[in-house]
């Protein structure tokens, strides 16, 4: 902890220090300026808690690892992470000998000392003894040039050495301590590489190298700056990756032949310092600073050879030394370089020059008590930086460095680098934005600028009565269209205005325009293009829920994720906007009479009802199909086809064609059978077409379909009108057309054929015939051949039509006697009455032969077969007469053959085969085998007999036997008989037919099944 002096001593300091800070300037509508008033400022100072032993003379930082020099020659080594274990190394040294200069690498793992005597020594970290650097000896080390790249602990690899004679060396320094087997040389090689001096001695003040950007596969590109007192070097120049140490010594061979490039600048102080600026460690360089007589020459470091082929330094400038109270400059002793700022180190103060402006921005005095100050260290990877005094050390916090780096370009109109630094405070943008709108709108840039008003805070009736005054509305249009980007799904109404706006000053130009289409051609296109991507452009970024997902989980920085969300949510909103008031836009578009432009906004509205209806309008037929087939509503197909099928029928079917998938044929029938009687037959021609894809590759059965494709068959296409029938087949159940509907249709247009066809189908033989006459005798025999073969008669009936017309009509008795050979069922004297009384017997002699053969051949087949039925006749009687005289012996222990119980019981069954069963028995297996009909005769029998017997029981009662019907009574029982006992249930036939019934019933089975479960 530091002592309550030591605390009064640094606010003492504070106090007199002079920070200069910006002047608050008030911030731009729609923010608050909440900022404290003690800023913390952006170098703060804290004096370290530690008093050396011995007095300080030098000190370096780097990478968190502290080595301070001391008079007594001890080197004192502190690890920053853990200050409480501090290292003290002895410096060999001969009398009074001192410390020259010390040197410490990026990494903090090795450490040079140059000794007054000209003695050189190196230490590693891990190491307690320093070990001499023998083949540098005699020589002041006044610079080193670290190997940034180098990342090997225990050696340097390839570093410079810059002396006080202003010789450059390369040498590599390796720490052998930790090997048990071989210790080498410390210093692998030293190699002198170049003199700065020449014939006068000047020291190496300030040395550094670094590999630059090569795309090379075999070469490293490196550049050398070196410094002298009043000089600057640059040497350039490659190395190849297999070269053997030293590295650099070709890099320097090229240098010897002609004069090394140097800029020299006047005031010569005696000594200088060199310092780079890196963003992050092993990176690139990206400025310089050389602290020089007549001030600071700052610049930034250039790799891509825009600087020139012999130098690395750009956009570099000279800052002048701050003067003091008197007005006086003063050289500083020190400098350290930060990303925007110089601190220059003087006895008793710090001062911190701003490198954009060049102005002071903090002085920080010491007391006098403190001492005076000796050496300024920055720590390279830690960025801290270090001060001291001989007895005290400082380190000085840096606090959001580039704080006000933002005002300081924003004076200077570099907006772009104003706004890269101040992009974490939406109300340091605003300003910027606005001050770079106004910039722009007064060298006349007005589109330009309108975009940047778009994005600020100002009124935004201010900023667009600002455009309005202008001549040309394409800067109005462009802040609208930003402003528009900007909004959020609570500005509804504010996004609905702009949008109706923006589509108005589109259309406005694009009327001017077109009145001097002849002068400005080319600028309507342009604006036409704008006006239709600005319409269409949130339906070209859409994007499928699934891929937008993906281009979130993509982006690894989350500005980027917020940035796309927002892109895509704000598509969304103007699909709405757009959508929402679509009949606005319309309107807005036919105020103007801009036809090509609604036609466009309709289709991306995807509203081709109203597309469609324009092209028709303007009788572009093949247009209005084309967006047919374009858009997926299959109703706007059923509503405009009509008109289509009128102008072009070919084109209309090949889109159904296309689109059979989703149509249904039934509903395009209206546009099937308008017609235009000029184009009847091309447009019947290509309704032909489609119905017979319907029915051939949809297989369609719907009756309208194919009861339209017959009628148009039979009107246009004659030849094809039988095909199709005889493809349809003969059975009627599976015919698709209606016959009554085809059979009126073919007579009205004379297709006798076909209504010979459909009069069969229909089962009208005698009118098939009758009609097939008028056409072809051979068509009339094959109808008479159609009915079945069971009606003889009938098929006789239409032979008989056909001979009477060949007789009668053709006077062909010859092809009339043929019909005897071609039917069996006709006979010549069926068809003798069709003959004239008067003709000649000579063509039908044979026939009448043949027929009075025939018929004696049936006489005597006749005879016989009367014969054998008189045979038949007589033992058929013989036989019942021996029946009469048969008997068979019922016992009374006999059972029925059925139920198994004593027969004797009721009246029974006994029949030769001696089965025997009771009549209820017999009747009950038997009706279950029996028709419906002869069931219901059987009951009805039963019933009969039943009342017989009840009206018997009563007259027996009441004595009165004379209204009994006795042979009526025999005639119901003997019917019965022959029903249900006209031969043996087990020996007969109804044992035969019941062979393939199962000996036990499903539902018996069941139970059996259930019962053994």
């Amino acid at each position: 902890m530091a002592s309550i002096l030591d605390q009064y001593e640094e606010e003492s300091a504070r106090a007199a220090s002079v920070r200069v800070a910006p002047v608050q300037e008030p911030i731009g509508p729609g923010f608050i300026d909440a900022r404290l008033e003690s800023d913390i400022p952006i170098f703060s100072k804290k004096k370290v808690n530690f008093k050396p032993p011995n007095p300080i003379t030098h000190l370096v930082v780097c990478n968190n690892f502290l080595v301070m020099a001391m008079n007594s020659n001890i080197l004192l080594r502190l690890d920053l992470e853990h200050p409480e274990q501090p290292d003290e190394v002895e410096i060999p040294r001969a009398v009074e000998d001192k410390v020259h200069q010390i040197f410490l690498d990026p990494t903090g793992r090795h450490f040079i000392i140059s000794m007054e005597s000209t003695e050189n020594y190196y230490l590693s970290r891990n190491s307690k003894r320093p070990k001499p650097i023998g083949k540098i000896k005699g020589h002041h080390i006044d610079s080193v040039g670290w190997n940034w790249q180098n990342a090997n602990e225990s050696t340097t690899g390839a570093i410079l050495l810059g002396t006080s004679k202003g010789l450059i060396f390369e040498t590599e320094l390796t720490d052998n301590e930790n090997s048990r087997f071989f210790q080498g040389s410390l210093d692998q090689y030293l190699k002198q590489l170049f003199n700065l001096g020449n014939a006068n001695a000047v020291p190496v003040t300030g040395l550094e190298f670094d590999r630059m950007p090569c795309e090379s596969m075999t070469e490293y590109k490196y550049f050398i700056l070196a410094t002298t007192p009043g000089r600057l070097y640059q040497f350039l120049g490659s190395v190849s990756k297999s070269a053997e140490p030293p590295m650099f010594q070709q890099f320097f061979a090229d240098y010897e032949k002609q004069k090394a490039p140097f800029l020299e600048l006047p005031g010569n102080m005696g000594y200088s310092e060199l310092k780079l600026y890196f963003p992050k460690f092993r990176g690139s360089a990206r400025t310089f600073a050389w602290m020089t007589g007549p001030g600071v020459y700052f610049g930034n470091l250039d790799f891509t050879g825009e600087a020139g082929p012999k130098s690395v330094t750009t956009q570099t400038k000279l800052i002048p030394y701050p003067k003091d109270s008197d007005g006086e400059k003063t050289h500083p002793i020190s400098m350290v370089l930060t990303e925007f700022h110089v601190l220059l180190l003087y006895q008793d103060r710090i001062k911190v020059v701003c490198v954009l402006n060049d102005q002071l921005i903090y002085d920080d005095v010491y007391a006098d008590r403190l001492g005076k100050l000796m050496g300024l260290y920055k720590d390279p990877l830690k960025m801290s930086i270090w001060t001291y005094t001989s007895q005290n050390v400082f380190k000085y916090k840096v606090t959001r460095e580039a704080r006000d780096v933002w005002q300081m370009y924003l004076d200077t109109e570099e907006f772009e680098n104003a706004r890269e630094y101040c992009s974490d405070n939406p109300a340091q943008v605003d300003r910027v934005l606005t001050k770079q709108a106004e910039h722009l709108f007064s060298k006349k840039r007005y589109e330009e600028s309108a975009v940047l008003y778009a994005q600020t805070r100002n009124s935004f009736e201010e900023v667009a009565l600002k455009f309005i005054r202008l001549d040309r509305k394409d800067a109005l249009r462009s802040f609208i269209m930003k402003k528009l980007s900007s909004l959020g799904p609570q500005d509804k109404t504010q996004m609905t205005m702009l949008v109706t706006w923006l589509i108005e000053i589109f259309l406005n130009q694009l009327g001017e325009l077109k009145e001097n289409m002849e002068e400005q051609p080319e600028k309507y296109e342009k604006i036409q293009e704008e006006f239709r991507r600005f319409l269409k452009e949130p339906k070209n970024k859409e994007l499928p829920k699934c891929q937008r997902n993906k281009i979130l989980l993509d982006q690894k920085c989350l500005r980027t994720q917020m940035c796309v969300r927002a892109d895509i949510k704000h598509i969304i909103l103007f699909q709405e906007c757009v959508s929402n008031n679509r009949g606005v836009v319309y309107d807005l578009i036919a105020s103007h009479g801009n036809v090509e432009d609604m036609v466009f906004f309709a289709v991306l509205m995807q509203d081709f009802e109203k597309v469609i209806s324009h092209y028709l309008q303007q009788d572009d037929y093949n247009g209005a199909l084309l967006i047919l087939r374009k858009q997926s509503d299959v109703e706007l197909y059923y509503k405009f086809s009509p008109l289509l099928m009128q102008y072009i029928p070919k084109e209309t079917v090949t889109a159904w064609i296309a689109k059979s998938a989703e149509l249904e044929p039934m509903k395009l029938i209206p546009a099937l059978v308008q017609y235009d009687h000029d184009k009847y037959r091309e447009q019947g021609n290509e309704a032909i077409t489609y119905l017979e894809f319907c029915v051939e590759k949809l297989t369609n059965k719907e009756m309208a379909i194919h009861n339209y494709l017959l009628s148009l068959y039979a009107i246009l296409r004659p030849d094809r009108l039988m095909q199709y029938l005889d493809i349809q087949g003969t059975d009627p159940d599976e015919i698709c057309y209606d016959l009554k509907y085809a059979l009126r249709l073919c007579m009205e247009h004379d297709r006798k054929k076909a209504c010979v066809h459909i009069y069969s189908l229909m089962g009208l033989y005698e009118e098939a015939v009758d009609l097939a006459l008028d056409v072809d005798v051979e068509l009339a025999k094959t109808q008479a051949e159609k009915p079945e073969d069971t009606d003889d008669e009938l098929k006789k009936k239409l032979w008989l039509r056909i001979a009477r017309h060949v007789v009668e009509k053709e006077k062909d008795v010859k092809r009339a006697m043929e019909f005897l050979h071609e039917c069996d069922l006709l006979k010549i004297e069926d068809i003798l009455p069709f003959f004239p009384d008067f003709v000649t017997i000579d063509h039908f002699k044979d026939a009448i032969i043949t027929s009075l053969q025939e018929y004696n051949s049936h006489i005597e087949t006749l005879k016989e077969e009367m014969d054998e039925a008189t045979g038949s006749a007589e033992e058929i009687r013989k036989e019942i007469q021996s029946f009469r005289n048969k008997y068979s012996t019922v016992k009374a222990n006999d059972k029925c053959a059925a139920c198994n119980y004593p027969l004797m019981t009721r009246g029974f069954y006994l029949f030769p085969c001696q089965h025997k069963f009771h009549s209820d028995c017999l009747i009950e297996e038997v009706i279950p085998n029996l028709t419906t009909t002869k069931k219901n005769r059987v009951v009805d029998l039963q019933r009969k007999l039943a009342e017989h017997e009840s009206s018997k029981l009563q007259q027996q009662q009441s004595n009165d036997l004379s209204s009994l019907n006795i042979p009526k009574h025999l005639d119901i029982k003997a019917e019965l008989d022959d029903l249900v006992a006209s031969e043996c249930l087990y020996c007969g036939d109804f044992m035969i037919r019941c062979v393939d019934k199962p000996f036990i019933d499903e539902e018996e089975e069941d139970q059996s099944h259930s019962s053994w479960n």
